[in-house]
């Protein structure tokens, strides 16, 4: 990760899934991350829906130009490259796979934009809706930016997953979802 936020964010993230896949939601203490919090989102692993943001930072909303709530995450990127990020957000969230990526755009004025996402998944629970966690951070500064309403057109450049060691076996989980058809969440 090159930025510094991504860094504290997925530190922190690590630290509290304590050798698990990922945390709860509820294991995050936004006061532990508060300088960070306008940069971090929550997205819901809604696939049909496009990942709509449940919560936005305010500094991330700035940089898009407009309240992100209910918004889909993938409507952000060039229509080229969201079959991609569909695909990379549904492997955070199945896999629970903590990734970083690269992402590129144009300001309104032209400039060039180079962003980093990070995308945190957070544990699933049978009695809570799934959601991932994340930070959207620039790497070079940004001045001005709201007046040129906001960055649109996401490319994805680059992404990897990041490597997480963890503690001992994950309990199997057992469900039904239909007679006869039964699915096992488990090791790999």
């Amino acid at each position: 990760m090159k930025h510094p936020a991504n860094r504290e964010f997925y530190s922190y993230w690590d630290e509290k899934r304590d050798g698990a896949a990922a945390p709860e939601r509820g294991d995050l203490d936004p006061e532990r991350v508060r300088h960070l919090l306008g940069d971090i989102f929550v997205l819901s692993c809604d696939e049909a829906a496009g990942y709509p943001f449940r919560v936005a930072g305010t500094r991330m909303c700035a940089l898009l130009g407009r309240d992100l709530k209910g918004q889909s995450f993938t409507s952000l990127f060039h229509d080229d490259d969201r079959p991609e990020m569909q695909d990379l957000l549904a492997m955070v969230a199945d896999e629970t796979l903590a990734t970083v990526a690269g992402i590129t755009t144009l300001a309104a004025d032209g400039t060039r934009v180079h962003l980093e996402l990070l995308l945190l998944p957070f544990s699933a629970r049978s009695h809570a809706p799934v959601s991932l966690t994340g930070l959207l951070a620039p790497l070079t500064p940004i001045e001005g930016l709201h007046t040129f309403g906001g960055l649109k057109d996401f490319s994805l450049t680059s992404w990897r997953y990041l490597n997480q060691e963890r503690k001992g076996q994950r309990n199997l989980r057992k469900w039904s979802l239909i007679r006869g058809l039964t699915v096992y969440e488990g090791l790999r």
